[in-house]
């Protein structure tokens, strides 16, 4: 098949039949799932979160505060239970517990290898459920290796903790109020105990789960080998983000998080949009901010734009978003006084070998799993014979 750009005019069902799969995620383009409008509410917050802690002189707390309501607004994408609100309200629990462990635990700490590859086994689990539950799995993993990149001490971790959760309750409750789902939040926060009850039976499951495949050796047809391929992706790039020495580190493993499929085409794509759209993004705003100079408040703007760009963007196309986010995770860190070009490069660098550790685990699966059946081919006619 032509790996030649599509026109963004073509339809996209033609367009996906074009392009080779590896490239899905970098040139084919749905507009028809962009959310621009839409979106504008799951900004508010972001906004609100940010403008607030900067008029109070607390950069710091703005920084974190809006991380937390950003990442909680990408839950109105999912469902847990036909409710769009449920996976916005764990995850802001999910995210705060998470990179309160994370920030304890800290990046030169041997702790955070077992803890990251115990975070991606159960992330891993949670794919095999309805879509809501692997996201905020996905975010706490997420979260968890953010916050070793700031090691503190148990009193300073909870303060921040509390400030993502601070974030994601205003991202809620805005959202709630803004689309008008009082009842539905009423409801969810009446069963919170009943899924709390709901979540350790799943887990007294997935445990007897998976004694007993690992116990007979069939786990092929289950999601236990893709959740061991995170939890040995997540250990191995997690130790070498620690001897890397440098605190954005983290993007390794959460890189290698991110783009690790259960298949090699899906792999393969999402790694390759995953490094070209954080590049492009990183370096070009990188470029535009030294050039440019802008002003905290024009920073703001900035971290809200791209924030919403992101949102809208995130069904369109994968590189696309990409772009976004990371131009909203540049100024954001801009508000810390982070170097933008010092953030360029570091990403830069983690996520293409994130994306290139990913890939490679998953072909070491695939030539394992190709030489384990060929020798077992190789072997059934001596024991029919036999």
């Amino acid at each position: 098949m032509s790996s030649t750009p599509v026109s963004n005019s073509i339809n996209p069902e033609t367009q996906t039949h074009s392009v080779p799969a590896y490239m899905q995620d970098v040139l084919v383009f749905d507009w028809k799932k962009q959310t621009f409008a839409a979106d504008l509410i799951f900004v508010v917050p972001v906004a609100l979160c940010l403008v607030i802690g900067m008029l109070a002189g607390h950069p710091g707390a703005a920084l974190i505060a809006g991380g937390g309501a950003a990442t909680v607004g990408f839950g109105s994408k999912q469902q847990i239970d036909q409710s769009r609100l449920l996976p916005m309200i764990l995850a802001s629990f999910g995210i705060a517990f998470s990179s309160f462990i994370g920030m304890i635990a800290g990046h030169e700490n041997s702790i955070l290898v077992p803890l990251a590859a115990l975070w991606g086994f159960g992330y891993g689990m949670l794919t095999s459920r309805e879509g809501g539950y692997g996201w905020v799995g996905q975010q706490c993993v997420t979260t968890l290796l953010v916050g070793s990149a700031f090691p503190f001490t148990a009193h300073a971790a909870l303060i921040r903790a509390l400030l993502l959760l601070a974030g994601g309750s205003v991202q809620v409750l805005c959202s709630t109020l803004l689309l008008q789902l009082w009842s539905q939040l009423r409801q969810d926060l009446v069963r919170m105990g009943h899924y709390v009850r709901a979540e350790r039976e799943a887990l007294r499951t997935m445990v007897v789960e998976l004694s007993a495949h690992l116990r007979t050796g069939r786990i092929t047809n289950s999601v236990v080998p893709y959740a061991l391929r995170l939890m040995v992706t997540l250990g191995v790039s997690t130790e070498i983000y620690r001897r890397l020495h440098f605190s954005s580190g983290y993007w390794i493993p959460m890189t290698a998080m991110l783009v690790l499929k259960p298949g090699l085409a899906d792999t393969a794509s999402r790694a390759i949009a995953r490094t070209v759209g954080t590049i492009a993004g990183a370096y070009l705003l990188s470029v535009a901010i030294g050039w440019w100079q802008p002003s905290l408040t024009w920073i703001v703007v900035c971290c809200i734009l791209f924030a919403w760009l992101a949102y809208a963007t995130m069904n369109i196309n994968y590189a696309l978003f990409t772009v976004c986010i990371t131009g909203y995770i540049v100024f954001l860190l801009s508000l810390a006084s982070t170097p933008s070009d010092v953030i360029a490069h570091r990403r830069a660098l983690c996520t293409a070998i994130g994306g290139a550790l990913a890939l490679s685990v998953r072909l070491i699966v695939l030539y394992r799993r190709k030489r384990f059946f060929s020798l077992h081919v190789s072997q059934e006619p001596a024991n029919t014979q036999a």
